[in-house]
Order: C-alpha cells, then structure tokens, then sequence
C-alpha cells in the first residue's frame, strides 16, 4: 500500500512510544548526558509528529515519525540504549 493512513500512523505512534518507553529504562555505555541527548532529539521528533498531525501534514507526521525511531536504533546499535528487543529496535 502506498498510502499513509490514520491506522498506519497510529501504529507507528504506538510503536514508537513504546520504544521510547524502553530506551529511556535502559541502561547505557555512554553517560546519562549522551543518553538524555539522544532522547532530547526522539522526542522531540515524536512532539513534531504530533504538531503536524494536527495540521493536516499527515506525510509530514509520518516522516517526523520515522525520524524519532531512526534515532532509536541508531542508539541502540551504537550502545547509547542498551536493549535486546528486535520488534522496538533494530539490534
């Protein structure tokens, strides 16, 4: 499908949350600072997806979205989030 709907953004806002959920409960190689950092920016990236939604920009949301996750996996494949969980993360 090559739509993005209301369903599939829901999808991706749950499975993000939860992710950030998980990687702020981790522990890390790096110090809190770079830790807190990286979740600075997810969040941020999650807030933006919100904003957009709710200006209509729905493609907008989605890539704010993908955004946020990619920062996820970008820490937990350098350490910065210590986790084991393949659904959430790309481990």
């Amino acid at each position: 499908m090559n739509k993005i709907t209301k369903e599939k953004l829901e999808k991706y806002y749950n499975t993000t949350k939860e992710a950030i959920e998980k990687a702020k409960l981790s522990k890390s190689k790096f110090n809190e600072s770079i830790k807190n950092d990286f979740l600075n920016m997810i969040e941020s990236y999650y807030k933006d997806a919100h904003y957009f939604e709710e200006k209509d920009d729905i493609v907008t949301a989605f890539a704010a979205l993908n955004y946020a996750h990619g920062w996820l996996d970008a820490g937990a494949r350098i350490g910065v989030f210590l986790v084991k969980d393949n659904r959430l993360f790309t481990v």
